[in-house]
């Protein structure tokens, strides 16, 4: 599969997150994301200027710059959001894995915000033991936290299951 014929089957295939997706539709569709918003940045900035894309707050003593993309990289963006998840999706089946692997480090983010908002405002009132734990399985969900992508990385880049599996043929030989 081909640059090309990879956008093409990532589009025809907006929402669709059954099958199974080759490691060279994945990576080319990610290519394309990249090339596509480091284009549309610049055609951004060349359109509306630098200075419309930068928003600065001043904030008592300090400032804050936060620079914003243009219109154009937000459109782009969302018009890809979903073929890129839903390739994602495909490709975790490819492995032979549930496409919800995808957004495991998202469940860990809510997984950690859930419990830091049940425990992490114990107060002064807490045993010293109840606090200590809390900080225990908050460094350790953490260090989890940043380890994920890593993990769905390395999901992403292992090779095709041989033969058909639960979500279907391989996808390089049916191409084949």
């Amino acid at each position: 599969m081909d640059f090309k014929q990879a956008i093409t089957t990532c589009f025809s295939k907006y929402l669709t997150f059954s099958g199974r997706a080759s490691r060279p539709e994945y990576w080319w569709f990610f290519l394309f994301g990249i090339l596509g918003s480091i284009a549309t940045g610049i055609l951004d900035s060349t359109l509306f200027g630098t200075e419309n894309l930068q928003t600065e707050v001043t904030e008592t003593s300090r400032s804050i710059r936060a620079t914003n993309t243009g219109p154009i990289g937000v459109l782009f963006s969302l018009a890809i959001l979903l073929p890129t998840l839903s390739v994602g999706w495909r490709r975790m089946h490819d492995t032979g894995r549930s496409g919800l692997y995808l957004l495991y480090p998202l469940l860990v983010m809510i997984g950690i915000g859930s419990f830091l908002s049940l425990f992490g405002n114990l107060g002064t009132n807490a045993p010293d033991a109840v606090t200590g734990t809390v900080v225990i399985i908050t460094v350790l969900a953490s260090i989890v936290l940043a380890l994920s992508p890593l993990i769905v990385l390395w999901w992403l880049t292992r090779p095709s299951q041989p033969g058909s599996n639960a979500f279907g043929p391989n996808p390089t030989k049916v191409l084949s």
